[in-house]
Formats: C-alpha cells, structure tokens, sequence
C-alpha cells in the first residue's frame, strides 16, 4: 500500500511539473509581442532591466571588483599566415581567464580588425578549434574552424571555459548554487576580463567582436552574448532548440533528465527564458543558428519551432536579414559554410 501510495505522489508532482513546461510555453514569451511598436534601439533599450535580471537573479553575479588585466602572453606556434599566441589574464583572486589568440600576419600598422571568439564545448581546450589533424576527435568536432577563420584574416581567439574535469567542475556549480550562483557567474566575468583586454589591443576593431560556440560553446552562445553587449553577434551551433523541453522532457532519450549533466539545471529559468528569449537579448544584434540534421541534441522539429520565435522577432523589429539558421546534412559538427558567410557579412570582412 505504502508503495503504491508513493507512486501516486510521484506521478501527481510528475504530471505537476510537466503541465508547468507546457503552460510557460504560452507565458514566458509575451514580451516579444511589443517589438512590433519598437525600433532596433528602443528594444535594446527596453531588453536592459531583462538582462540584469537574468544576470543577477538566474545566473548570478559576482559583485566583487576584478583585478588589473595584468596580461601574460607567450608565442607558441607560427604559420605562414598567422602567429599563435597562448593568454592568460587575472580576473578575481585565485580566478583567471586564459586562451589562445591567433593574429594574421599580413596586419597593417594601425588596422583594427573584426574578432571571432571560438568557444570550445564540454571537455574541451582551446587547440581543439585549432588542431588541423582529421584523425583526432577534435577535427571531426570543430573541423578546426578557429584556424580556418584566421587563416581568411579575422583575428581569432579561442577562450578556454571551466566546463572541463569530469565532476570536478559540477562540483563547483554546486558549491556556487547555495550562494545564489552558477557556473556562468565565473564564466561572465572570464569573458568581460577577456572583452576588455581584447578591446584595448590596436590590432582589434572593439566594434566587431563576433562570438562563435559549439555544444556547451553554443550553450555558452545563448548565455554571454546576450549580457555582454561587447559581443556584437553571436552563433550558436549544435546546441540551439527548445531548451527547457530538452531539459524536462521525459519522453525525449537525449534530455537532461537522464544524463549525468546535472549542471544544465537552473533555477527559475524555464519558467522565464527558453532559447528565444535569451536571443531576444542579444537582438537587435546579428544572431544565427548551425543546426545539423544528424544532431541528437534535440530533433529538428524541436529546433525550427524555437528559431521560429526568433525569426519573427527580427522581421517585427525590421531587421529580418540579421538572423539566420543553417540547416545541413551532418551530425553535432561544426559546418562551417552559411556561418562563415555570415561572419563576413555582419562584421563587413572581405572573404579571402
């Protein structure tokens, strides 16, 4: 009786919980229905108090001062196009930020030129948007698409994020969580210490920093553009789609309800902020999706019926051209095709 009883109690917060995802599905978005009666500005006028909130009350924000930059660089490698550079700046005490900086030889003295921030996904390192060699799992990832854009003249730096070390890092998410923080709390303010080195070296346009992620790189797509306007567009590959589906779905095999990934969760989001909402912050900036028909991230319907949200939010605000998706025939990959094209486009780069 008792565990028949139990049972009951489970199914009832179950089907509790699951009618909830299927009623914020109707709710959490309304906002986007003013951007109709809104120019590009007004929107991103009116999308500042959503990104504090979502930064102070759904990431979490560290409040403590960062350090001096305090840059250290090193040559590790050279091409005939390209040099090679390994960075690391300081953050908070005991917090740093390090990656990898390839900047094209042919570089005018006193050109400025546009950046495309190549972020890694889980378990990985920023040579692995560089490695070249096809026999590596890395290449069959990242098709190294750092290398490919230097090599086409776009200064590229390859951020490393603390998504790595098996449970080590879910660890700290978890310290983190008591304390009204996320993972994400360390990774924002990486990536503004990172934003601000970058935007103070000569070679760097700081109007045209590009942000370009695959999996946890394009989790981290939908998460850093859309609070730091320094980014001036953001890719998302082989991560985007109904997201707080993905995350609760119990009928789904590839959701986060039956993997070890315990970190996806966060609190108060999905009642809030799916996928659309969060590229409603970055608009009216350039946004675009690589999606890969193959990718057992989600499936496709799950992903057109997100972006859909999306599309329509630019053709309301009258910019329809600056987002796209990119559907192609391959498994969770970078394609590196229409987003590259798109690169070129919104950060006005001539294609070499």
């Amino acid at each position: 009786y008792r565990g028949a009883r139990a049972g009951r109690q489970v199914k009832e917060l179950v089907d509790h919980t699951q009618r909830l995802v299927r009623d914020y599905g109707w709710t959490r978005g309304a906002f986007r229905n003013d951007a109709g009666k809104m120019s590009p500005g007004q929107w991103a006028e009116a999308m500042s108090a959503r990104k504090k909130f979502v930064w102070d009350e759904l990431f979490g924000r560290i409040v403590e001062k960062p350090l001096a930059l305090n840059p250290r660089t090193r040559l590790i490698e050279e091409t005939d196009k390209w040099r090679r550079y390994e960075v690391m700046i300081d953050v908070w005490e005991d917090v740093y930020a390090w990656g990898e900086l390839l900047l094209p030889k042919d570089l005018k003295p006193g050109e400025r030129r546009p950046v495309v921030v190549c972020q890694h996904g889980l378990e990985g390192l920023p040579e692995h948007v560089i490695e070249r060699d096809e026999s590596t799992r890395a290449w069959r990832s990242y098709k190294a698409y750092g290398a490919r854009l230097a090599d086409r003249g776009f200064v590229v730096y390859a951020p490393h994020n603390p998504y790595r070390g098996g449970t080590k890092f879910r660890q700290l998410q978890r310290k983190a969580n008591p304390l009204g923080l996320t993972l994400y709390s360390f990774i924002l303010g990486q990536h503004q210490q990172t934003l601000n080195w970058l935007k103070a070296q000569p070679f760097v346009d700081p109007e045209r920093i590009a942000f370009y992620g695959l999996s946890y790189g394009g989790t981290s797509a939908m998460r850093l553009p859309p609070l730091l306007d320094d980014y001036c567009l953001s890719i998302c590959s082989a991560c985007f789609n109904d997201w707080t589906r993905k995350i609760t779905s119990l009928d789904f095999r590839s959701s986060y309800m039956f993997v070890h990934e315990y970190e996806q969760f966060s609190f108060g989001l999905g009642d809030k902020y799916n996928h659309a909402e969060l590229a409603a912050l970055i608009a009216p900036r350039p946004f675009m999706v690589e999606r890969g028909h193959r990718d057992g991230v989600a499936p496709d319907e799950w992903v057109a019926h997100e972006y859909a949200k999306v599309r329509r939010l630019y053709v309301d605000l009258g910019i329809p051209e600056r987002t796209e998706i990119e559907w192609f025939d391959g498994p969770h990959t970078i394609n590196g095709q229409g987003t590259f094209d798109f690169l070129h486009k919104h950060l006005r780069w001539p294609k070499k």
